[in-house]
């Protein structure tokens, strides 16, 4: 099937690049568990090689099972093409991959996942790269910070663990006016609630082992690319502007026009890094988007209710759900969240640190685990697990503070929840 204007969301999650197979006429989308692929003949071989067609070869670049769920990505995220990888570390790589070289640097939101501010203040060191944090409230400081060595600008739609909620325009202004490409990591908000493409980014990333496949099966990642920045426009972005010469100097942006980032990300991206996703992955995600819109209105339904109870209890300091009227962020959410702030918060514990691992350690139905997006509801005590890694000024910095725990409201019924909740808080509280 073929997007068109006139589809709604809720279809193309279930259609949008899947057709009937050819070969049986199986109308789920098959897993193609192969690593090559037979030519017509050596021309087609060739031509397969020097990007001169568009085709399977090997699968550490393409699969047909993979290549759907990247057309139906794009597709809800208003994209031209996408990139499927091993997970959501990778997919932040491969989207900086064809912009950075030593020496270059990524502007990056203080809000970030805790791992991503490792990756990106640690690792890509490695690479030569280096990361600024600035606080994107203030854009001001996001434009000071931006300099002539700046290849990218990187935040996330709802942040994790917080839940803040990114003004996307705001940033990318400040982004266009630099030059420079915006890329926001939307696997918290997901489509449904968010499409930053539409706000101006140039490039969304996903861990699809979140929201996108939602049952905490498999991992995954995605790059979405808007087909709407002018890799040409300056020599900033020599791997996409200028002669390649693994392939005769073919030039990306020049051939591929839109499509220069995602041919780039498959033709040499993962060629060379062989980040691939492997294709019985990719269908357990294509099962998951299919009710997509379904599962993300009841977790936000959820979430509103369970953070007004967390809100109105003693035994909490505080909650930071976006979604609720309290909010400092309530009005950012009404212009440019309007279908909720997502199920992703945190709250603080009276009694701090040690009585977050006491709640942790006496629920039920929550469950302990290092994930979020998932059906079930999930916690976890940032600051001993994901954020440990971060200084006590880095875990301030992100909302994973001692006395905070990370929840992931899930889609069980809302009674439920806090009832587990009201429980465990007694024993941690007592």
């Amino acid at each position: 099937m073929t997007s068109g204007p006139d589809y709604g969301f809720d279809t193309l999650q279930i259609h949008a690049g899947a057709r009937p197979d050819p070969a049986t006429g199986a109308r789920q989308t098959p897993i193609y568990q192969t690593t090559a692929y037979v030519f017509r003949d050596a021309d087609h071989a060739a031509a397969l090689f020097n990007l001169q067609e568009v085709g399977n070869i090997y699968s550490r670049l393409t699969n047909p099972t993979v290549a759907v769920l990247a057309e139906r990505i794009a597709t809800l995220e208003g994209g031209v093409g996408g990139v499927c990888c091993s997970s959501g570390h990778a997919a932040q790589i491969m989207a900086l991959f064809p912009l950075m070289r030593p020496g270059c640097n990524v502007v990056a939101s203080t809000r970030l996942y805790g791992g991503t501010v490792t990756q990106f203040s640690q690792t890509i060191k490695r690479f030569g790269w280096e990361a600024k944090f600035v606080d994107f409230d203030d854009t001001e400081a996001l434009a000071a910070a931006i300099d002539e060595n700046t290849r990218a600008v990187f935040g996330e739609s709802v942040a994790n663990p917080g839940g803040y909620v990114t003004d996307i325009r705001a940033i990318a202004d400040v982004a266009d006016a630099a030059g420079v490409p915006l890329i926001i990591d939307n696997t918290s908000a997901t489509p449904y609630l968010c499409r930053p493409i539409e706000q101006g980014a140039t490039l969304v990333v996903h861990s699809t082992t979140k929201y996108l496949t939602g049952n905490g099966t498999v991992t995954g990642g995605c790059v979405i690319d808007s087909g709407n920045f002018d890799w040409s426009a300056s020599d900033k972005f020599p791997s996409l502007s200028a002669p390649e010469p693994a392939y005769h100097g073919l030039k990306f942006h020049e051939t591929f026009g839109p499509l220069a980032f995602t041919f780039h990300g498959i033709a040499i991206g993962l060629r060379d890094l062989g980040m691939t996703m492997n294709p019985q992955g990719a269908h357990y995600t294509l099962m998951g988007i299919e009710t997509l819109s379904l599962r993300m209105e009841r977790h936000v339904a959820n979430a509103k209710k369970v953070a007004a109870w967390l809100e109105a209890d003693d035994r909490i300091d505080y909650v930071t759900y976006a979604g609720l009227p309290s909010s400092p962020y309530a009005g950012r959410v009404a212009q440019h969240y309007p279908k909720g702030a997502g199920a992703l918060f945190t709250f603080a514990v009276k009694g701090g640190y040690d009585a977050c691992v006491s709640l942790v350690n006496s629920l039920e139905i929550f469950s302990h685990v290092a994930n979020l997006g998932d059906t079930r509801s999930l916690i976890i005590h940032s600051a001993s697990t994901t954020h440990r890694q971060l200084t006590t000024e880095q875990q301030e910095a992100a909302g994973a503070g001692p006395n905070v725990v990370r929840v992931s409201i899930g889609i069980e019924d809302a009674d439920d929840l806090i009832a587990d909740l009201d429980q465990a808080l007694s024993k941690a509280t007592a």
